[in-house]
């Protein structure tokens, strides 16, 4: 039987034979014909239906080279092609099980010194089809590599079937040669630099039936070939990084650096930046990307670290395989006296130096702890049982900061009770019983059942009806917790539209788009002078404080103030993403006190509405009622100084930090609180980490990552230095009179 005579009618130059029988093509095509250094490579796609039972007879004959360059070679006397080899893989499974009821195939060639753009199908105007195989031929010219920029990306959120792009550094669609899988969406300023290691690559668009998603814009151009990675590397101390670094390095590279210092001295190698990351790669094994120095493979995600060597030299080699690259590494090389190591600062056991005043300060500034063991623990700080020392104003916040719970154990409650909020304990019975023993509902709160309609206190949360449930912070979770659904009402808000990436090169940077609800106010003359929270399309908040009178001038008169939206770099505020606009009037707390700074709470309506976008979006408004536990976690943003007297940020900044016990922080500040204050302190360490802004959000993750304002950032020095909690406007006590003045 031949192949014609099957039901598919394939063209195909030969079977497949398996073990007497024979399998045929029912689809197949000519992916690419690129010429490429002297030969040409025929990308070659054909799909079986294979019974299951046959997979293996079918792998062992794909397998069978030999066999097939015969079969592709017949003996002619004077033969016009000459099949050198033959190369046969699988299809990647995840694009061979896609649906394909519309497809698009694009050839694009790179021009020498020009950049050439593509786009999904009818971007940005119209969504990219449905149900579709797209995928684009990139070549350059031979003896070159293509570099390839993702300028725009926003697919469906990534879950199991989603929608995703994959790109393959070759035009095979293997597994073997994919370079990034891409779902969800990305801000522009994300690094989605891809390079090949040769002159060809393939972007594929796979999407299933739902969803109508802009697509991407994409940049490439092509580069001279890398003939050399690495090399002899002499001096005191350098630089080296990944080839392309910060774009993600090329696969199938190898790199060795031999790193020589003068012959009295010690080198050593500080990685600054490392991220060597392969899917489902565990750090420990190393066995695909990986660098390695002294016989020994780093790989995976990791925190600055120092590696050392005994002698005057090194040598540093990094290897990628032909799957999956990442950003890569940035990396010094420094000479060092072996008896002294860090002249003028601590040195930590992994060999990084940091300065002596972050010696046993209860931060973990060392990887390892180092800097912190065989302290004697100061006034301002709390001695663990295991030794350790940390700040006071950590003790009872509900977080095991000892690792042996010893600045929790003298807050906790016996192992048959349950803490309240306020510190009562109750027994354990008590909890969930339909009854407030706590007498804060803290006891009933978070039971996970329907919430009761029970009496209104001051910390239940009213319903539109007039009732009240026992559920804590119910507002925007997405669940009808109120039977008429007041709960859920007004809750566009609090969503950031890009997918937060855990990784952003270059530390505190904040991302384009990552907190749409931040506001930066410049005064005529002054320039960026207070943050502020976008709420609404007409209101913002903001700290009293900022519209004082001050040096003759009045700040309080809303014509010195302009309010720009969607801003991240104060130097790109005539960008096409940034909304300017004046404000209409500012109504400050009428109980502000300007010298305590208890109510330090303002609203500003605009003259005009924000249009909300990608990177212009509202902040959600917590309930009189919404509790934000000691020990959780918040975050604060601003282009404020780095340091008293110092000069503002120019890119906005963000710090991860926490709610201190009130009681505790009370203590510490002398008294200063009142109860519409909240002591935050920085967990991250270094004031050069802690960048806040008078007047800026203090914002919580809640529910589904819908984020809620928290606080106003109030006095102190704007974020919380070490040893020193800042103060923040606690919104929860100020709620009332800003739905007063705003009807929100």
């Amino acid at each position: 039987m031949s192949c014609e005579n099957q039901a598919c009618q394939a063209a195909w130059p030969f079977p497949v034979v398996l073990q007497h029988s024979r399998v045929c093509p029912c689809s197949h095509r000519i992916i690419a014909l690129p010429c490429s250094e002297g030969s040409v490579i025929a990308y070659y796609w054909s799909e079986f239906f294979v019974p299951k039972y046959r997979e293996k007879d079918l792998d062992k004959a794909m397998a069978d080279k030999q066999n097939l360059i015969q079969r592709l070679n017949p003996r002619l006397r004077n033969p016009v092609l000459k099949v050198e080899s033959i190369v046969a893989f699988p299809v990647d499974p995840s694009i061979a099980r896609s649906a394909r009821d519309n497809s698009c195939v694009f050839a694009l060639h790179a021009k020498e010194g020009e950049i050439t753009s593509f786009t999904t199908p009818g971007f940005p105007n119209s969504p990219y089809p449905n149900n579709a195989l797209c995928y684009w031929t990139l070549r350059a010219d031979a003896g070159s590599i293509i570099s390839l920029t993702f300028k725009t990306l926003e697919l469906e959120q990534c879950t199991d079937g989603s929608d995703y792009i994959k790109v393959y550094n070759s035009l095979s669609l293997v597994e073997h040669d994919a370079v990034v899988r891409l779902c969800g969406n990305y801000a522009p300023s994300y690094n989605l630099t891809f390079l090949s290691s040769q002159n060809v690559m393939l972007v594929t668009l796979v999407t299933n039936k739902e969803g109508r998603f802009p697509g991407f814009k994409a940049e490439f151009f092509q580069l001279p070939k890398m003939t050399v990675c690495g090399g002899t590397l002499k001096g005191e101390s350098g630089t080296f990084t990944t080839p392309y670094y910060p774009a993600h390095y090329p696969p199938t590279t190898d790199c060795v650096w031999n790193i020589e210092v003068p012959s009295k001295k010690n080198v050593k190698v500080r990685f600054n930046m490392f991220f060597v990351l392969e899917p489902g790669i565990p750090v420990s094994s190393c066995t695909k990307d990986y660098v390695e120095v002294n016989s020994t493979r780093y790989c995976g995600e990791r925190s600055q670290f120092v590696v050392t060597s005994t002698t005057s030299k090194i040598q540093v080699r990094f290897h990628s395989d032909s799957s999956y690259t990442d950003t890569g590494f940035s990396a010094e090389y420094l000479s060092y006296d072996s008896s002294d190591p860090c002249p003028g600062k601590f040195t930590c056991s992994t060999g990084r130096c940091i300065d002596k005043t972050m010696r046993c300060d209860g931060w973990l500034d060392c990887v390892d702890g180092s800097d912190e063991r065989a302290c004697t623990c100061t006034d301002q700080q709390f001695k663990c049982q295991n030794g350790w020392c940390k700040p006071k104003f950590w003790v009872c916040d509900n977080v095991n900061d000892c690792g042996d719970n010893s600045d929790e154990l003298q807050c906790s409650c016996s192992d048959d009770s349950f803490k309240c909020d306020s510190g009562k304990c109750i027994p354990s019975t008590q909890k969930c019983d339909g009854k407030d023993d706590c007498g804060d509902g803290s006891d009933e709160g978070t039971c996970h059942r329907a919430p009761a309609t029970v009496s209104c206190k001051e910390y239940t949360y009213k319903c539109r009806s007039g009732y009240c449930i026992s559920k804590q912070n119910p507002e925007c979770d997405g669940e009808k917790d109120c039977e008429d659904n007041s709960d859920e009402d007004n809750c566009s808000c609090g969503i950031r539209s890009y997918t937060k990436k855990s990784r952003i090169v270059g530390g505190q940077n904040s991302d384009v788009g990552e907190w749409p609800w931040q506001v930066s106010l410049h005064v005529k003359g002054q320039g960026h002078v207070c943050g502020a929270s976008l709420i609404s399309a007409h209101w913002l908040v903001s700290a009293a404080h900022c519209f004082g009178y001050l040096q003759g001038i009045s700040y309080s008169d809303p014509k010195l103030w302009t309010a720009y939206l969607g801003l991240t770099d104060q130097r790109n505020r005539n960008s096409a993403n940034v909304q300017a606009r004046a404000i209409k009037r500012i109504i400050s707390h009428p109980n502000f006190n300007d010298y305590t700074f208890d109510y330090d709470i303002a609203v500003m309506e605009l003259r005009e509405p924000v249009t909300f976008s990608s990177v212009v979006k509202p902040i959600c408004l917590p309930d009189s009622t919404h509790n934000f536990p000691a020990g959780k976690d918040l975050w604060v943003t601003g282009w404020g100084a780095t340091a008293e007297g110092g000069s503002g940020a120019t890119i906005l900044q963000k710090a991860e930090i926490r709610l201190i016990n009130q009681t505790v922080c009370n203590e510490l500040l002398s008294g200063q609180l009142t109860p519409r204050m909240m002591c935050v302190g920085i967990l991250t360490g270094g004031v050069d980490a802690c960048q806040g802004d008078s007047g800026g959000p203090l914002v919580s993750v809640e529910a589904s990552s819908r984020m809620f304002l928290a606080g106003i950032v109030s006095w102190g020095d704007g974020c919380a230095q070490r040893q020193k909690p800042g103060v923040y406007t606690r919104l929860t006590k100020l709620r009332q009179w800003l739905k007063e003045q705003t009807g929100l």
